[in-house]
């Protein structure tokens, strides 16, 4: 059976996520003292005995979130269960830095850094409040692009994640995504939410957040990963580092093709999808995708002793 590893995106975030792993596995905890030691801060007591809402600031939950599916992995690969056994890595959003430290491309430090300075990047690219995003569910991408298109009227609206058949994320100004809100629930959408994001994520309103992201990337060694990575631009598995580089600075205002990277791994004979880290959203959005594929998600130390016990 062909297995690949996911890692979650933002949204994800709970206080107290993986602190079960890191009292467990001196591994796990480890991570955590590395991801401190690289912010210079205590990120893992802001995780597990902080307030929700510092938690969810786009610049603590990205590295948080990283930190959180490392231990994860290291938690598996103390019971003898390796990042090799899986086919391809994949993450959504920022979940793509973990599966590149899961892989071994990017080290843990450098990607609590790098995440670090991309959240920032990201919040601070636009003045909060004049972006939005709007999860569109019951429409397909073809459809949700169509409306998008009309419903920028000169600005900026457009699909940034292609989650799964039914859900399309538009992002963009704040005006033109609510319009868009409302067109698609004129052409059927079964719901509409705005979602609680402080800035309008994969939009062309991110370029100053590219820049920043293509400044950083570029000081910072990446290696051929121990497996491919599949990479929200392309929805295709990547090796090379200089491509792995460029691509991670098109992500930033680029749609994470999540439908598509998931299909494109089960037509690898990828059969079996594991959720690493915090929360289940990749999981759901793999059984509309995929409705064959068995899932596991592995964020507790119960989830780990099930998954080696077999494997």
């Amino acid at each position: 059976m062909s297995r690949a590893f996911l890692f979650p995106g933002q949204g994800a975030q709970t206080v107290g996520m993986g602190q079960a792993l890191a009292e467990t596995y001196r591994a796990a905890a480890d991570v955590f003292d590395e991801v401190d030691e690289a912010l210079g801060e205590k990120l893992s007591l802001l995780i597990w005995e902080g307030e929700q809402n510092a938690l969810t600031l786009t610049a603590n939950a990205q590295p948080a979130l990283m930190a959180t599916s490392l231990a994860a992995v290291r938690a598996l690969e103390a019971e003898g269960v390796e990042v090799t056994s899986a086919a391809f890595v994949a993450g959504h959003s920022l979940g793509e830095y973990s599966a590149l430290a899961a892989a071994r491309s990017i080290g843990v430090a450098d990607a609590a850094r790098l995440l670090r300075i991309r959240g920032r990047a990201m919040q601070e690219a636009v003045p909060v409040g004049e972006g939005a995003m709007a999860a569109i569910l019951g429409l397909d991408l073809p459809a949700v692009q169509a409306l998008a298109e009309e419903a920028a009227e000169g600005e900026v609206c457009q699909a940034a994640n292609d989650n799964d058949p039914a859900q399309v994320v538009v992002s963009g100004s704040r005006t033109a995504v609510e319009r868009a809100a409302e067109r698609a629930k004129e052409k059927g959408a079964k719901r509409v939410l705005l979602l609680p994001v402080s800035a309008p994520f994969h939009s062309a309103l991110m370029q100053p957040a590219a820049e920043r992201m293509q400044a950083a990337l570029d000081d910072v060694s990446i290696e051929t990963p121990v497996v491919p990575v599949v990479s929200n631009v392309t929805a295709e598995g990547v090796s090379d580092p200089e491509a792995i580089r460029d691509l991670l600075v098109r992500q930033i205002t680029g749609m994470v093709r999540w439908r598509e990277s998931v299909a494109w791994m089960s037509a690898q004979g990828v059969t079996e999808f594991w959720e690493l880290g915090a929360g289940k959203a990749l999981s759901g959005m793999v059984r509309r995708i995929e409705k064959s594929a068995a899932v596991r998600n592995i964020g507790a130390p119960e989830d780990v002793a099930a998954a080696s016990a077999g494997n």
